[in-house]
């Protein structure tokens, strides 16, 4: 035992060395599709993580996705959600992304997504890879196309549907100006490649009539949903909502989904192992999950202790997505804590991201870059892996030399 420690340790400084010390380039760019924002989407740079890493990842996931199935779980966090999230218990969701940060002491998990974006291009980034000089072993999907698919079929059928899979709406709103717009139209033709009919779409673009979704004429079968309109309340999503309701469409992820996972106040629980205890979790679950950063409500009853302890915490809003109106407690001002507590927020202990050092158009050519880890999934099993390296508060997509990166694990 001592010795597979000794070989773990190893290992892990090994992912360590490379990611401080071998800035090489491992992308060749003429094999990416032609993409608008493909300067600012893709990185040049590898990351590298161990193998003790990545399991320790792939553990939280698999603790994370039995603890969400537990019912007096389940019963908390969807207590006070709308009454749609009670619909769509079928479909698992797809594109399931887990955040993590990764610490001296392995992965710790910052945010979970149920629309997360960026499977098919950073498939993309896996195709356009030369031969890592480490041969360390990627975390892409070889087949990822019929992965993908059988995805999509097999919400179909959790659904309760035994006809055939046919017609699929991918819907975000004003889709064409998403920055990720480039995604749907590779999303479209991989699935129209499978077999499917695929439309991109607004939610304005729905109606729900003759107890059916449809586009014009086009009855739709199921929704690829990636709108923020978590619980479907603006009026654009009416139609949506009604299919939900009435099952006259498949939508995932739907309401449900967010709730049980996405929700930010869920990570009050999940950092909680007293409340996992009583709501059941094992030991080995609640150990699992102990690296998520201790997560709280902020209120008025713990404001004076919150802003005591601001400089090790980060805020972020419950209705919030994307890094918008989050902040880092050192940076929080007067004008700001108000802001905070007029709205419904968690304060997060700082998980620092480690450092990437990468390719860039700076004057030495390299530069220091932070690093997330997502992992893609379906049913708590692996898609894909990706890290995302940029400059700045929270994950962007606008740092020269930043963007998606192929994660090795050696």
């Amino acid at each position: 035992m001592q010795i597979q420690n000794i070989a773990e340790k190893l290992n892990f400084n090994r992912a360590q060395w490379l990611n401080q010390n071998c800035p090489c380039t491992s992308l060749e760019r003429k094999l990416l599709p032609k993409l608008e924002a493909a300067g600012l989407l893709f990185s040049e740079t590898p990351m590298f993580l161990s193998q003790a890493e990545f399991k320790q990842i792939e553990q939280q996931v698999a603790a994370l996705e039995a603890v969400i199935k537990l019912p007096d779980y389940q019963k908390a966090t969807l207590a006070h959600t709308p009454s749609v999230t009670s619909h769509g218990k079928g479909p698992s969701g797809m594109f399931m992304g887990y955040d993590f940060h990764m610490s001296d002491d392995g992965p710790r998990l910052i945010e979970i997504n149920t629309n997360a974006g960026g499977a098919f291009l950073v498939d993309a980034l896996y195709r356009a890879q030369d031969v890592c000089c480490w041969n360390g072993k990627p975390k892409g999907n070889k087949d990822f196309s019929n992965t993908i698919a059988e995805m999509f079929r097999n919400e179909w059928r959790s659904a309760g549907h035994q006809h055939q899979l046919k017609t699929i709406a991918i819907v975000d709103e004003n889709p064409t100006e998403q920055f990720l717009y480039d995604e749907f139209l590779i999303a479209k033709e991989l699935l129209e490649k499978q077999g499917f009919e695929v439309l991109i779409a607004d939610p304005n673009d729905f109606t729900f009539r003759e107890g059916a979704l449809w586009i014009g004429e086009t009855k739709i079968d199921l929704v690829y949903n990636r709108s923020v309109d978590f619980y479907f309340d603006k009026p654009s999503h009416a139609a949506l909502r009604e299919a939900l309701i009435n099952e006259a469409a498949v939508i995932t992820p739907n309401p449900r989904h967010h709730a049980l996972f996405a929700a930010k106040q869920n990570l009050t629980i999940l950092s909680d192992p007293k409340r996992l205890a009583e709501m059941g979790a094992t030991s080995d679950q609640i150990s699992a999950l102990s690296p998520i950063p201790k997560t709280t409500l902020v209120n008025a009853e713990n404001a004076d202790e919150i802003w005591s302890k601001r400089k090790n915490l980060f805020f972020k809003p419950l209705a919030g997505h994307g890094g918008k109106a989050v902040y880092r407690g050192d940076k929080v001002t007067k004008k700001t804590w108000a802001h905070i507590l007029e709205n419904a927020y968690v304060a997060q202990e700082i998980a620092i991201p480690c450092v990437r050092q990468a390719k860039s158009d700076c004057e030495a050519g390299v530069a220091p870059l932070k690093s997330d880890i997502r992992l893609y999934t379906y049913q708590g099993k692996m898609i894909l892996a990706a890290a995302r390296l940029y400059q700045g508060q929270t994950t962007n997509f606008r740092t020269v030399g930043g963007g998606f990166a192929p994660i090795y694990v050696v």
